[in-house]
């Protein structure tokens, strides 16, 4: 994924983490039909992208982007202990991204409310807003391209059902 981006103000600002062999680990563990380390560089480009486009911190958004799910777990996870997951994921990645990069006070807090509503924090900066929302249409893309779009088809017939 990274290999697609041109951009070398982003590449600059997340190449210490990409470069850092626990990182890299994450690689290893599935996500929304992908790779966990695919589709956090997505939520950390995008978040990049509109943080800039704003005038906002950008580096904070792109370093949390990319540090929001910083944890490694088996593929073979039961459906319940996935569901757990969806809570305590976010304070797991925070505690792995103090250790491992000594992260910011800010980037921490965008790191544990990007699942709000899910945790019932929301985050203080708009920048933990942008992650937030970005991580959740980027999951939603790749949970669509897994199933091959079965679920917009699924959520069409339901919208049409409801009418």
């Amino acid at each position: 994924m990274i290999k697609n981006i041109e951009d070398k103000q982003y590449k600059m600002i997340v190449d210490y983490i990409l470069s850092d062999k626990e990182f890299a680990k994450i690689s290893s563990s599935y996500h929304h039909g992908t790779d966990r380390l695919s589709h956090s560089v997505r939520v950390s480009y995008y978040s990049y992208l509109i943080a800039r486009r704003f005038g906002l911190d950008y580096e904070t958004s792109a370093t949390a982007g990319l540090l929001h799910d910083f944890f490694v777990t088996g593929n073979d996870k039961t459906l319940i202990e996935r569901t757990q997951f969806l809570f305590r994921h976010a304070k797991m990645a925070s505690n792995n991204a103090i250790e491992q990069f000594g992260i910011s006070e800010k980037e921490k807090d965008i790191i544990e409310t990007h699942m709000f509503p899910l945790n019932l924090r929301p985050s203080k900066s708009i920048e933990g807003w942008i992650v937030s929302s970005v991580d959740k249409i980027v999951s939603v893309f790749e949970f669509g391209v897994k199933f091959r779009y079965a679920a917009t088809l699924w959520l069409i017939f339901i919208f049409n059902i409801m009418k």
